[in-house]
Parts: C-alpha cells; sequence; structure tokens
C-alpha cells in the first residue's frame, strides 16, 4: 500500500493539514503530525492538536511556530537586483534595456511590483499573481521599503534628525519611517533610509531638500525580502518565509 491515507483521496472535502506542512516543505508527514500533537500549529489563529483536521490550503491560514505557511504556489514570485541603466518595465518603444531583457528565457508573462528610476540599481519584485501586485504598491498597506544612498558632502546628526522630522516636497511632506548615517568620508557619506511612501524619485528629492544630492542609489529590502547577496542583474525566487510574511502584510 502506498504512504497515501485511505482517505486522502476521498470525497470529503479538504487536504488533511499535515499533507499541507509536508507539501509546503516544513516536514515530513509523520514529524507534521509531531507538530500538530506539540500545539505547534494553528488554523485561522487557534491551534490545533486534532491530526487529520482538514483545511483548505488556499483560504486557510495556517502558521507553524507563528511563521506563515504559503499555500502552494500557482503563481510566480521573484526577486530581481535590477542593474542601473535597466528601465523598470517589460517594453519600451525607445528600445533601452528592460527587465524583460533580465528574464532569460522563462515562460510566464510576469510585471513588476512598482518600479526603480532608471539610475537606481537594486530590489524589485516580479510576479504573475495581480491581486498580489496590486496590494504590495496600494498606498493604504503601507509596505517598507529599504534604500541605501550614497549623497555628496557630509552628513551631520543635525541633518538626520531634520530627515528624521520630514521634509516637504513639492508634492507634499514626507516622513521615513527611519534614517540611519552608515558612514562618513572626507566628501560623502551613506545613508540607509526606510520609508512606506513609493513616490517618484522620493529619496533622490529628500536628499536634494537637505543638500546632499544623491550620487548612488540602491533599493536593499522590501518588507522583509532583503537583497543580500544576489549579484546584479539575477533572479531568485522568494524564499516561503518571505512569500508567507508579504502575505500577512499585505492582509492576503
Amino acid at each position: 500500500m502506498s504512504g497515501e491515507r485511505p482517505d486522502d483521496d476521498d470525497n470529503t472535502p479538504g487536504v488533511r493539514l499535515q499533507k499541507v506542512l509536508a507539501q509546503a516543505g516544513f516536514a515530513s508527514r509523520r514529524a507534521s503530525e509531531r507538530l500538530i500533537a506539540e500545539g505547534r500549529v494553528e488554523v485561522n489563529g487557534s491551534v490545533v492538536t486534532e491530526q487529520g483536521l482538514r483545511v483548505d490550503p488556499a483560504s486557510d491560514v495556517i502558521r507553524v511556530d507563528g511563521a506563515r505557511v504559503p499555500p502552494a504556489r500557482h503563481h510566480v514570485y521573484l526577486v530581481l537586483n535590477k542593474p542601473r541603466g535597466v528601465v523598470s518595465t517589460m517594453d519600451d518603444p525607445l528600445e533601452r534595456r528592460t527587465l524583460d531583457d533580465l528574464l532569460g528565457r522563462r515562460k510566464e508573462r510576469l510585471f513588476h511590483v512598482g518600479r526603480l528610476d532608471t539610475d537606481t540599481e537594486g530590489l524589485i519584485l516580479l510576479t504573475n499573481d495581480g491581486e498580489f501586485a496590486h496590494r504590495m504598491t496600494h498606498p493604504s498597506w503601507e509596505v517598507p521599503k529599504t534604500y541605501l544612498a550614497e549623497v555628496a558632502g557630509v552628513v551631520d546628526r543635525r541633518t538626520v534628525r531634520r530627515l528624521e522630522k520630514g521634509v516637504t516636497l513639492d508634492d507634499g511632506p514626507v516622513r521615513p519611517d527611519s534614517v540611519r548615517l552608515v558612514s562618513v568620508a572626507a566628501d560623502r557619506s551613506m545613508l540607509q533610509i526606510t520609508l512606506h511612501q513609493g513616490r517618484n524619485r522620493v529619496v533622490r528629492r529628500m536628499m536634494d531638500t537637505v543638500g546632499h544630492p544623491v550620487n548612488e542609489l540602491s533599493r536593499i529590502a522590501i518588507g522583509p525580502v532583503r537583497l543580500g547577496r544576489l549579484p546584479v542583474g539575477e533572479l531568485r525566487e522568494l524564499t516561503r518565509e518571505e512569500l508567507g510574511s508579504l502575505l500577512d502584510l499585505v492582509g492576503m
């Protein structure tokens, strides 16, 4: 007899919880049963200790030790380290280099989640999940984005405090979530800036306002997803943990 439980293929709605955990890569079927018995699994906010509970992995929110278990992937979720000089579109009438040029021979029809300026490099998400893309870019979800900016001149603590309090741009005020001075040299400084407002060239305009124009800019994180050591121009898939965290962040 195969390893499938006798009623895995019957007409009872849903999928056994331990099977969902095993398919998601958390543990083997037997180890998943131990997780359930130990009270480490939640379904829709309630701890489950019952073996064989059937769930709908597409709609039920399942967690192990508090970490979200994303549903089986029917969509593609990619991280790209966009190089400078690449426009954040999938095609360009001016025949400039685009995101599509970096995708190789992928068969899916993908679109980008938000944009980066042509002269900014770093993390951009690509997907074919329209609802996910919509929520990730909608202002109501306030997804934080973190940038590393090399700017002209020596930035002092007074300037950092001014940025933290917020500055007024031509399209209204902007207040970063956090500003950290990373390093200072004779003629330049490095800042890490996190904000959830996705306005056009907002980091560059903020730094212009305080008299420290940006020399180089890179986005290094979107929410819990970090660029890490992904080489410029390369792709990787979101990890299970990253996708689960983003789904939580945008209420999916």
